[in-house]
């Protein structure tokens, strides 16, 4: 299924009537077996449950926090000046539960959990080396935040995987297409050509060319940290795909595809993005950044309508209005007649 946003730019949420068409029937064929893992949906409905449980813990310790937090301090062993820090730990804890309990599968607000608990564990920590609390109250309230973070992750884990943030290795899984007015021809080659990336994507910095199947790219990650890595094709159909891998020598393990397909009725092309990668912290990782506007597949999507504007336009608008960049494909009737110098 289509789906067209304010700025024109078509994106894919479901499979087509023709891939269903087109699985039905090799699924009709005399001794097919599908070789997808079956999923366990009585598995996936007791992480659901555990997840809502795990939200309701967190707006009753919250509402314990906020209004009884003399009682909190006392029972985990913090002096009694940690109250308004107490205060503020109940109102992210009943933000985060009433999130929870707002989705069917909450991944994102689950690992917001997490985030919580390795907040409370620093608090604890520093609370520990002080000597105006009790330290073994300390230490078993610590005790007991580490495994409620055992169980947040156990249930952050499974949820990011039912909702296909991840793969079944864990690893954090993107998944993009948009459709983009032109010949997979045109696309493909321009695509192949690395370096012609960092003139869309607003993370890459370079691409170094070494040979024709291998290159070096620097990327810029969240909060200005810079991720440098050697990569190879793994898979190349002239006109079609494009696929790749990082080397053993990578800071972040990441294998991609991109896919250029006609769409129906000759419209143009269906761009489809894969890309699998292990980044640091995992998908933890992804959701931090995610709350600082870096999240990777907010990253793709963005890149994306870029290359869009400046396929189709020949120029890629910016937010403010203004025009940076020169035209492509100079075949494109739709380019301004000053965008090549």
């Amino acid at each position: 299924m289509e789906r067209q946003d304010a700025g024109g730019t078509t994106t894919l949420e479901h499979p087509t009537a023709s891939d269903d068409r087109t699985g039905s029937a090799i699924k009709s064929k005399p001794g097919f077996r599908s070789r997808r893992p079956q999923r366990d949906h009585s598995d996936d409905a007791s992480h659901e449950r555990l997840a809502q449980t795990l939200g309701w813990f967190s707006i009753g310790l919250g509402m314990a926090e906020l209004f009884a937090p003399r009682t909190v301090a006392r029972l985990a062993g913090l002096p009694h000046d940690h109250r308004w820090l107490l205060g503020a730990s109940g109102l992210r804890e009943i933000t985060m539960g009433l999130g929870i309990l707002s989705e069917r599968r909450p991944a994102g607000w689950m690992w917001s959990r997490v985030g919580g608990d390795a907040l409370d564990l620093a608090l604890l920590a520093t609370a520990l080396s002080s000597a105006q609390g009790n330290r073994k109250r300390t230490a078993a309230a610590m005790l007991a935040v580490a495994g409620i973070a055992a169980v947040d992750c156990f249930a952050s884990r499974h949820l990011s995987r039912m909702v296909g943030w991840t793969s079944d290795d864990g690893a954090v899984l993107i998944k993009k297409t948009i459709m983009i007015d032109s010949s997979p021809e045109a696309l493909y080659l321009f695509w192949r050509d690395f370096q012609n990336l960092s003139r869309f994507t607003e993370h890459v910095e370079s691409v170094t060319i070494y040979d024709r199947h291998h290159s070096h790219w620097t990327v810029k990650g969240p909060a200005g940290y810079r991720v440098e890595w050697n990569a190879e094709i793994t898979d190349d159909e002239p006109n079609r795909k494009i696929a790749w891998r990082t080397t053993s020598q990578a800071d972040i393990h990441h294998t991609g595809s991109v896919e250029f397909t006609p769409s129906p009725g000759g419209r143009g092309t269906l761009v489809r993005v894969v890309m699998e990668y292990n980044v640091p912290a995992g998908v933890l990782g992804a959701s931090i950044a995610k709350l600082f506007g870096s999240e990777p597949g907010q990253q793709v999507q963005s890149d994306l309508r870029r290359l869009k504007q400046m396929i189709e336009v020949g120029e890629v608008l910016k937010s403010d209005g203004s025009l940076h960049g020169k035209g492509i494909l100079q075949q494109r009737p739709a380019q301004p007649a000053g965008s090549h110098t």
